[in-house]
């Protein structure tokens, strides 16, 4: 390993979650009059939570958001939960290859209730307990700044430039790349596009692997 470290985000790294909640975003817009794709959702919304999140929506659509787009959300995230979001292809085998000492964590925007969830589904909890760190519970300024991998990397502790991050959005690859850890550009998700890689590059991520396989090698 080139690295003392490892430092994942969650949602479209390890979980096939973004696919699935931008569709949702999109087709909750376009039924409110405001015309928009899956796509158009993850390239703007994706990576993003709390405020941040309805700020950016708010300025696509030009207006406040209805009060039901909360309680709309908060329906479809019990019935994700409920049902559980499959692994990332490759996600589960590469985690569970990992030496049992190396340290890891995930650092995610999203709620340690919803990656505990997800992490049961697939099977990788005990594995990450108890480094799971949530942008919205662990720091005051959550992703795109760099203080949630700072934050987790200090739990770990590692120093962060001894530690490996694997983001797949262009919010946290932006706070990744600022914490000093090395980066890893995760494009493997069946969210990403064609062009994501590139995006993720224009960002300062010199590393980009379009799977697991490939995130092994870049580490080895």
């Amino acid at each position: 390993m080139k690295y003392d470290a490892i430092i994942f985000d969650f949602d479209g790294v390890l979980i096939e979650s973004e696919w699935v909640g931008n569709r949702q975003i999109a087709r909750y817009l376009t039924g409110i009059g405001h015309p928009t794709t899956t796509e158009e959702s993850m390239a703007n919304f994706m990576g993003l939570a709390g405020g941040d999140f309805i700020g950016a929506v708010e300025r696509w659509i030009g207006r406040v958001l209805p009060d039901d787009f909360h309680t709309t959300r908060k329906a479809e995230d019990e019935r994700v939960m409920a049902e559980g979001i499959d692994a990332v292809a490759g996600a589960i085998t590469f985690v569970q290859g990992l030496p049992a000492d190396l340290p890891i964590a995930i650092a995610s925007s999203s709620s340690c209730r919803w990656i505990r969830r997800h992490l049961d589904h697939i099977g990788l909890r005990d594995r990450f307990e108890p480094m799971i760190f949530s942008g919205r519970e662990h720091v005051a300024r959550g992703k795109p700044e760099p203080d949630l991998y700072l934050y987790a990397a200090h739990a770990l502790g590692i120093d962060i430039a001894r530690c490996v991050i694997i983001e797949d959005s262009p919010v946290g690859a932006t706070g990744a790349v600022v914490s000093g850890a090395h980066v890893i550009g995760f494009v493997g998700g069946s969210h990403c596009a064609p062009d994501h890689g590139d995006r993720l590059r224009a960002i300062g991520v010199r590393d980009i692997a379009g799977s697991f396989d490939e995130v092994a090698a870049l580490i080895a």
